[in-house]
């Protein structure tokens, strides 16, 4: 059985992977947008491409993203989130990525910037407290 791509629904699981409220996609739409018309739209299946593009801009995701991702996508992509040869590059240096892959890359490198971060605070912190303690 072929799986429709349902835009709306992807708009839905973007904003919500990356935890934005409907509230604020809406500010960021414009004044004409508000949570119950963000709603409405992440139920329609096809959404004008003036304003898919509008979104993409906002949710700073491509296009295609919304275009192109279906359930079964979603599945094969997390699924290879989590397999180290995710990232193959080829000596031609062309790549063929899917965009939802180089959004997890992103906040996945995020994440470990965070981590490390702390890490060197937390080595500071007892390196200040030996220091006091001499």
């Amino acid at each position: 059985m072929e799986q429709k791509i349902h835009q709306g629904r992807n708009v839905k699981r973007f904003r919500e992977m990356l935890g934005i409220k409907q509230e604020a996609l809406a500010l960021d739409l414009g004044d004409d947008w508000n949570q119950k018309k963000i709603s409405l739209l992440e139920q329609k299946e096809i959404i004008e491409d003036p304003l898919l593009k509008k979104i993409s801009e906002v949710l700073k995701i491509p296009v295609e993203a919304f275009q192109n991702f279906d359930e079964e996508q979603a599945i094969n992509i997390i699924s290879n989130t989590f397999n180290d040869e995710a990232f193959i590059g080829n000596s031609g240096g062309t790549y063929n990525v899917n965009p939802l892959q180089e959004i997890i890359k992103l906040h996945e490198e995020k994440i470990s910037l965070y981590e490390r971060m702390l890490k060197e605070k937390d080595e500071m912190m007892n390196r200040l407290e030996k220091l006091i303690n001499k």
